[in-house]
């Protein structure tokens, strides 16, 4: 077995961003591991997110049309498998999101593959394909190795690799699937929007987030005008949100989102549990202001001020 397989992911029309950052993940390894790298698009109608996938390194783009426009993850499954029987590829990558982490296992059990769940780091050691996760609450991340597989999937974490820019000559190659025979299939019953917040965590290139070292929601609004002010994406510990202090997406680490395109991080009031961490401790340059000179976010910050967040804002807004 050679090359890569990789499973888009859409929604009522829009493509994921998630899938082109499986073909950054996907170029990570492609020459080392060897053979073509393949696009797998499923939907009623395919065809329509073929020119945005058709990017530098994707050699071909199967295309798989079912009766719905929803997603169907048995269906996916089926597809995907069909796919990987059809082009035996050493590696398959699923988006780890809602849609991928229903049917990326089931995949693997089916195919006889190595499985990895969360991954965030690829590459080609000595004895193969590995792939790095995080483990017990994010303490330590674990690198994981498939002896004996002669294929692996992996659910890719979001917002981690960059997908590359402009247009590939990738084929496309219709996928018959037949999906009379399929038990399980999903009954969509409709779409509930999530309200919008005008954050995208994710995204952000410089993030000011706040913890419980603010001590009132009355303060909240302060530190909205400061980050305003500085340029900076307003984020938040959990307890703040799950105080409902700030809106569920401006939470940054497990149970929020991972800061993935951050370059600079200001942490304020942040006590730096695991959870948090999670989120945040890979940005190259994190500052962190707290009066507890112990707290464990100074352990992976780069710069740290050991002082009341109220008194670093007065001199931020002084400065400014």
């Amino acid at each position: 077995m050679s090359g890569i397989l990789i499973i888009a992911e859409h929604t009522r029309g829009t493509l994921s961003e998630l899938s082109s950052e499986l073909v950054g993940a996907a170029l990570e390894v492609k020459e080392s591991l060897g053979g073509p790298l393949r696009v797998l698009i499923v939907g009623d109608q395919p065809d329509q997110f073929i020119a945005q996938l058709n990017m530098p390194g994707v050699d071909e783009i199967f295309t798989a049309q079912i009766d719905s426009p929803h997603f169907d993850a048995a269906a996916y499954e089926e597809a995907l498998y069909l796919a990987a029987l059809q082009s035996e590829p050493a590696l398959i990558l699923v988006g780890h999101s809602a849609n991928g982490i229903s049917y990326a296992s089931a995949l693997a059990v089916r195919l006889g593959s190595g499985f990895a769940a969360d991954v965030f780091k690829i590459e080609m050691a000595e004895t193969g394909l590995r792939a790095t996760r995080s483990g017990y609450g994010n303490k330590v991340n674990v690198e994981i190795d498939f002896p004996g597989k002669s294929s692996v999937v992996l659910t890719v974490r979001g917002a981690t690799f960059k997908p590359p820019i402009g247009a590939g000559v990738a084929k496309t190659v219709p996928l018959t699937v037949d999906l009379t025979l399929i038990t399980g299939r999903y009954d969509h019953q409709g779409f509930i929007e999530a309200p919008s917040s005008g954050v995208d965590i994710g995204k952000a290139e410089f993030i000011m987030s706040i913890g419980r070292g603010i001590q009132d929601e009355k303060n909240v609004p302060r530190f909205v005008a400061l980050a305003e002010k500085i340029g900076a994406t307003l984020g938040c510990s959990r307890p703040i949100a799950d105080s409902g202090w700030l809106h569920k997406a401006h939470q940054v680490g497990l149970t929020g989102k991972v800061a993935g395109n951050c370059k600079l991080y200001i942490a304020l009031g942040i006590s730096g549990a695991v959870q948090h961490l999670h989120g945040m401790k890979h940005i190259e340059t994190i500052i962190a202001i707290n009066t507890d000179p112990n707290a464990p976010i100074y352990n992976v910050a780069t710069y740290g001020c050991v002082m009341d967040v109220f008194e670093f804002a007065d001199a931020l807004e002084r400065a400014i």
